[in-house]
């Protein structure tokens, strides 16, 4: 293609200035991750991370915002994953041009500037854009047609056509109650030689006119009984989609076509070894690689749950898609370096990750392709009997070709197959429906659902845009002093029993206390809330934990012990100094191991999840690989001697700017106001708003007690401190001069002890099996005898002692060997336990099958059994039933020889 007038970059990077030059401040891109948000499994818009702004539980320091935000969609309700590659502009992965008023301009600035931006900075034909309106916003009317000049017949009232009052794609809801407000549309008219008509009319869904940019207008608060109140101070949320818009300024009709894609589908083309630049395959290829790239940067690594299963579902999908061309090799983790030259300036974590990506995006790959193959091959023989066919099993024992049958040819896929390929294959149901629509065959999604509901669904974080709230809470913001104190003279303003409000808690009852005032530290970033006391004359509050009523409302949980406690009771808070201060070691020592994690695994390691309490700290990150053991020790080397550098800590209150100037580690998955805690413990620096010890000595001791895998991609270390490590350490030494005791030597002598003692054993055990292998021969030379010949074969069923299954098989190849021509039963008895090997020369296999022969030996025992028709092994519980079932043994085989 030519090069374009503005590629991907250049918008970006003007769309940014224009608004930075009507006072905006640029905000980065968030991550896709939702910091602390449970109803969104993904950034799916620009105005996610200013969601709290408008609900009015957070204040930024300026009321006008302009961003460039990456979004996801491809769960939950937000789903575009199946339309990827077959249409023109959907997409998982995408970037949402945005700016935001909170409180300051409104209508007017907002729709003047976006017309501004459009024709006069990007050029685009006055021409050929139109805008919609709601139906009686006449404010949104006469700007667009008296103010910025637009005509009459290009600006369309929008009404209620969706089912019902405000349910129209021109009127916003946050939820069914809550901040809403009517939206104006613009649109582009790629001309009348595309099919399709102007919004509002029947063919509105063609593809002539295509809504570029969206400004919703945030001006009611709707209410319960569908009422509108007028919001206060209103507010613009705007969002216009950057692969749209490079379409059009490209002069373009798919925005496959655009730069970006462009050099991204001649990469899977080079990697796939396709020709054909058109192929759906690799626009699925070249949207998938930015999606799963994106979220690995932050910190989503595939796995069987959550983000991380919508991750592997989309890796999956490109991977079957790079199959399909004929690349039966991993492929796509070699598109990160092409995607990192194309977006790492914008993105500087993409590029910042770049080599952590890759090996993530390569270990799954070689995962997947190890049974790609197999679940394919399921499929192609499944669609297979579709057509009237009836497979037959070859001589490997694998499915081939068969005869027509004469069946009905069917066109729609088993659920229970589908599945199957899920559940043993790892083929998630959007691509088995992929492979299906290619052959013109749909899947049974109801049959799929009802096997899957047999088994645990991969969970999927979705919900309403809604805050939830245990109790109802309007007062004002309680003070925390924990930091510097563990007691404080506090005034009780609210009281709750069973999550209603309450003026007094009696003794006996459970209930949540909220102060004016308080030390307690409420659970956050990890760290479990504060115990204690809240006390008065004659009155006790025994606080069980602290947590979060508001972002600012701490609610202390905890039982009435003594005593009546009313609103506007003063009152001591004293919290739990002993508890509090294992937990702050633990903390501390938190952010100490994970600078250690980093130098010693790599700076790819990202905190995955948390939980300090007094007992310990568990920390899970991301890394694809064990911790070896020297590895750990090297870390615990590491935290150590911070520790024993006995360095002050030191917070910090800062500007967000101002804290990422300074280099700290902020945490992905994790929300940060405008206003942060910087805190220096050591040389590890980290955004954090818990409690911690006073200088790093304070920690005393750390040690690594456990090291694992939780998730694919995502390992576990538990780690003690202080006491805890001191009693952990002295309980290792106990065991060690244990068994020195036991071995009768020093302390220092027990590994080689131990070593000559496990020598001595495998010996024993290599005399013990000679001498059983000797008996077993002698045992079957004497068994030769007892052989007796039906219809032409010579039947062997007898019981050998003292003989395992090692013992069983030897001395069966042995009596085949000299037999020539037999079917043998042996078996052996430990106690109530049967083992029993059953054989059969090859001239016999075709009629008497020792699978079936040992089975029918088993279940005469309480077992069962099978294996090869040469050779198979069975066990039972019963062995008093044995002689009777080996002198069945010659009946069963007559009656098939």
């Amino acid at each position: 293609m030519s090069q374009p007038t503005f590629t991907v970059a250049d918008i970006r990077k003007s769309f940014l200035d224009f608004f930075e030059s009507k006072g905006h401040t640029v905000v980065a891109s968030s991550p896709l991750v939702p910091g602390n948000d449970p109803t969104l499994m993904f950034t799916n818009s620009g105005m996610v991370q200013f969601k709290d702004v408008f609900l009015g539980t957070d204040k930024r320091p300026y009321v006008r915002a302009a961003s460039v935000q990456a979004c996801l969609r491809a769960g939950g309700k937000h789903n575009d994953l199946e339309n990827v590659g077959y249409t023109a502009r959907h997409h998982t992965f995408f970037e949402m041009l945005g700016n935001w008023s909170f409180g300051d301009y409104f209508k007017r600035e907002s729709l003047k500037w976006g017309w501004e931006l459009l024709t006069q900075v990007y050029k685009l034909p006055p021409e050929r854009l139109l805008a919609t309106v709601y139906i009686d916003d006449d404010e949104a009317y006469d700007i667009w047609h008296k103010e910025i000049g637009l005509p009459a017949d290009r600006i369309v009232r929008i009404g209620d056509n969706k089912g019902g009052k405000y349910k129209s794609d021109n009127f916003w809801m946050m939820a069914d109650t809550g901040p809403c407000g009517p939206c104006s549309e613009i649109f582009y008219d790629h001309g009348p030689h595309i099919p399709g008509g102007p919004p509002g009319s029947p063919d509105e869904d063609g593809d002539r006119f295509i809504e570029i940019w969206n400004h919703v207008f945030m001006q009611f608060d709707m209410q319960e009984d569908g009422s509108l109140v007028k919001l206060p101070a209103p507010c613009v949320d705007t969002g216009m989609g950057l692969e749209r818009l490079a379409a059009i300024l490209q002069h373009v009709h798919s925005n496959y076509e655009i730069d970006i894609f462009d050099a991204l589908i001649k990469a899977a083309a080079r990697e796939t070894g396709c020709e054909d630049l058109h192929n759906a395959s690799l626009k699925v290829i070249a949207d998938h690689i930015r999606a799963t790239a994106f979220l690995v940067s932050d910190g989503v690594i595939p796995s069987n749950e959550g983000r991380g299963y919508v991750q592997r579902r989309i890796i999956r999908r490109a991977i079957r898609h790079g199959y399909k061309l004929g690349q039966k090799k991993p492929f796509f983790h070699k598109l990160v370096n092409d995607l990192v030259a194309l977006m790492g300036a914008a993105y500087p974590r993409l590029q910042a990750q770049a080599q952590h990506i890759t090996d993530t995006l390569r270990v799954e790959e070689e995962r997947f392709f190890e049974t790609l193959a197999n679940g394919m091959e399921i499929l192609e023989l499944e669609f297979y009997r579709m057509g009237g066919h009836q497979p037959s099993e070859g001589q490997d024992g694998r499915l081939v070709e068969g005869k027509k049958t004469g069946r009905v040819r069917y066109d729609l896929l088993s659920g229970e197959v589908a599945f199957k390929l899920h559940d043993t294959y790892g083929f998630p149901l959007d691509l088995t429906q992929d492979v299906a629509r290619e052959r013109g065959v749909t899947v049974d999604e109801a049959g799929f659902k009802a096997a899957m509901e047999k088994q645990k669904a991969a969970g999927r974080a979705a919900g309403k845009f809604k805050m939830e709230r245990a109790v109802e809470y309007s007062g004002a913001a309680n003070v925390f002093t924990g930091y510097e104190h563990l007691e404080e003279a506090a005034k009780v303003v609210a009281l709750y029993h069973e999550g209603a409000a309450v003026a007094e808690l009696k003794e006996g009852q459970a209930g949540i206390v909220v102060l004016d005032t308080t030390p307690f530290y409420s659970e956050s970033g990890g760290q479990v809330g504060d115990q204690g006391f809240i006390t008065a004359e004659g009155v006790a509050f025994g606080v069980e934990d602290t947590l979060k009523i508001k972002a600012d409302v701490f609610g202390h949980h905890g039982q009435q012990t003594q005593g009546t406690l009313k609103v506007g009771d003063a009152v001591k808070a004293a919290v739990d100094g002993a508890r509090r201060a294992a937990t702050q070691r633990n903390h501390s020592v938190t952010h100490l191991m994970h600078k250690a994690l980093r130098e010693v695994l790599g700076t790819h390691v990202q905190q995955k999840g948390s939980l300090v309490d007094a007992d310990k700290t568990r920390f899970d990150f991301a890394h694809n690989a064990a911790v070896t053991h020297d590895q750990i020790l090297e870390i615990e080397r590491l935290v150590n001697a911070e520790i024993l550098a006995n360095t002050p800590t030191q917070a910090r209150v800062m500007g967000m700017e101002d804290a990422q100037k300074t280099g700290a580690m902020m945490l992905f998955g994790e929300k940060y106001g405008e206003t942060v805690r910087v805190l220096d413990i050591g040389t590890s620096r980290e955004l954090c708003g818990g409690t911690h010890v006073q200088r790093t000595g304070d920690i005393g001791l750390f040690k690594i007690v456990s090291e694992g895998g939780v998730a694919a991609g995502v390992r576990r270390v538990e780690g003690i401190t202080g006491a805890n490590a001191l009693a952990y350490v002295q309980g290792l030494e106990s065991t060690v001069h244990s068994v020195a005791a036991t071995l009768k030597a020093p302390t220092a002598e027990v590994q080689p002890r131990l070593t000559q003692v496990l020598e001595q054993v495998r010996a024993l055990e290599k005399e013990i099996t000679q001498l059983k292998g000797k008996l077993a021969s002698s045992q079957g030379d004497e068994l030769l005898s007892q052989a007796v010949e039906v219809k032409g074969i010579k039947v062997l069923a007898a019981r050998l002692e003292g003989a395992d299954a090692k013992t069983l098989r030897e001395t069966m190849d042995k009596l085949k060997d000299k037999l020539k021509s037999a079917a043998i039963v042996l078996a052996a008895v430990d106690g109530a336990k049967v083992q029993i090997a059953a054989g059969v020369t090859a001239d016999h296999t075709a009629k008497v099958k020792a699978g079936e022969l040992v089975n029918f030996v088993a279940q005469q025992v309480g077992g069962k059994g099978g294996g090869k028709a040469d050779m198979a092994m069975a066990g039972g519980t019963d062995a008093a039933g044995l002689p009777k079932a080996l002198a069945s043994v010659q009946g069963w085989v007559a009656e098939r020889a």
